[in-house]
Order: C-alpha cells, then structure tokens, then sequence
C-alpha cells in the first residue's frame, strides 16, 4: 500500500539540482536551435541571392556593423521600452488593485479594461499616429494602451485569489487598511506583478519595435524598416538577431529580479 502511494505521490526534487538541470537542458536545446538555424541559412544561402537569404557570415558581418554603428537606437529602444513597462506596472497596479478593493467601481473600471483588450493594437497605432505629433508619445501611448489592461487584469485576479481565512486572521489584529495594504495585499501581489512581467516583456519589445517602424525615424524598428526599403536582407536578420537577444537578456532580468523579491519563498520541482 505504502509503495503503490509512493508510485502515484509526485515526488518533490531538490529545487537547486532541478534548476540546474533544467537550466542546462534549455540552454542545450538551445544551443542545438541556433546550430540548425546556421546550417540552414548556409545551405539555403548557396540557392538563392543574398538579398533573400544572407550567409550566416554575412549577417554576423552585419550585426558587428549595426553594434558599431548604431548602438545608439538599440538604447533608445530600450529607454522606450522601460519607460512604457513601467508607466503601465503602476497604473495597472493601481487599476487593478481599485477593481479589486473599491466595489462601486469594481463594474465601470472592469468595463473600460475588457473593451480596451477587445481593441487591436494596429487600431492604437493608428489613433495615436491621427492624435499625436510628437514621436515619442505616439510609441509611449501605443505601448501604455495596450500593456495597462494585463496588469490590472492580473492584480484583480491575485487581490481576488486572497485567502479569506488569512484575511480574518490579519483583521483579528484591527489593523487600518493601509496596513492591509502594506503587509497584506502588496506581498501578495508581487508574484503577480512578476509573473504579468515575464509574460509580456517579449510582447513589449516586439511591439515596440513595430511602433517604431509606423511612427518614429529612430530606433530599432526604424533601422529595420530603412534595411528592408533597401533591400539589406542582412541588416534585417541581424536586427532580428538583436531583438532575440534583448528579450533573452529582459526575460533573464525579470527572473532575476523574481528569484530575488521571492527568495523567501521556498522553490519546489515536481516531477
């Protein structure tokens, strides 16, 4: 009996050997990923022009150019991207967290959220180009429009997940509501913000370059527009190389900054 529980009992691992061991899986298939992707682009490169499919050589030789030259709109898009993440962080936060808290407008705040989501992103874009002349409020009101409703929704949804036997226990104590707040509501959050975080911040840099490509003369998405009216099929690849590699690097930010708020949270691996 006891064996036949052990057998259909998930056995929880050592949350550092896990780790690592994932850790190490992902980065081989990765590495695995990137091989294959070389080896195609040489042998489709020897078919067809290099203004359809550059060689792995040519596009390294573009991307050291583009590093050299302009690094400068890599840190603009960047700058734009952070600004915008946050903006929408606290707003969001306190949207949600109003929803969730504040009852009489918990109908009217939810409303604006569902139809703001039910609006395609080309829509904003083409609004803020009408409303906006300025090219860095067009990028930033595209960019606010479209990441305020995946943390208000998400803050909603973790203030509602609350424990309704832990809020008792912390009323029993008669603490105001800003102690609520403090000791509360905000720790509990955190994963949620993290969480909404290292969901859409691969979504944000791809959207923030497609602003940029509608609206600015700057930026990543501007270079890459100005290669693909040139037809510099390297340059373009070398760009999209850049990109993978900013998420990569904003994704591993993101866990960073989780492993450290939440390193008292105990980490499991369930296998």
């Amino acid at each position: 009996m006891t064996d036949a529980l052990r057998a259909e009992t998930p056995a929880v691992a050592s949350a550092g050997v896990s780790t690592a061991t994932l850790i190490k899986r992902d980065l081989w298939a990765n590495a695995v990923v990137i091989v294959l992707l070389i080896v195609g682009m040489q042998v489709w490169s020897g078919f067809v022009p290099n203004y359809i499919m550059p060689s792995p050589l040519e596009t390294a030789t573009a991307t050291g150019t583009i590093l050299s030259r302009n690094l400068g709109d890599i840190l603009l898009t960047l700058l734009r991207l952070f600004y915008a993440v946050g903006f929408a962080l606290v707003v969001g936060c306190l949207i949600g967290a109003a929803m969730a808290m504040i009852r009489p407008l918990q109908p009217y705040l939810k409303s604006v959220i569902v139809i703001n989501t039910g609006i395609p992103a080309l829509s904003w874009m083409l609004f803020a180009i009408f409303w906006f002349k300025n090219a860095e409020m067009r990028i930033f009101f595209i960019l606010a429009m479209i990441l305020i409703p995946f943390y208000a929704l998400n803050i909603y949804d973790g203030i509602r997940a609350l424990s309704t036997d832990l809020i008792e226990m912390v009323e029993t104590f008669r603490p105001t509501r800003l102690h609520i707040l403090r000791f509360l509501i905000v720790p509990h959050i955190v994963p949620y913000v993290l969480m909404t975080t290292k969901s859409i911040i691969g979504y944000a840099a791809r959207m923030t370059v497609f602003a940029e490509l509608l609206s600015s003369n700057v930026g990543m998405g501007a270079r890459m527009g100005l290669a693909q009216n040139n037809f510099h099929m390297d340059q373009v690849i070398a760009w999209t190389v850049l990109l993978v590699i900013l998420n990569l690097s904003l994704q591993g930010l993101v866990a960073g900054a989780e492993r450290l708020l939440l390193r008292w949270r105990p980490e499991v691996v369930v296998r």
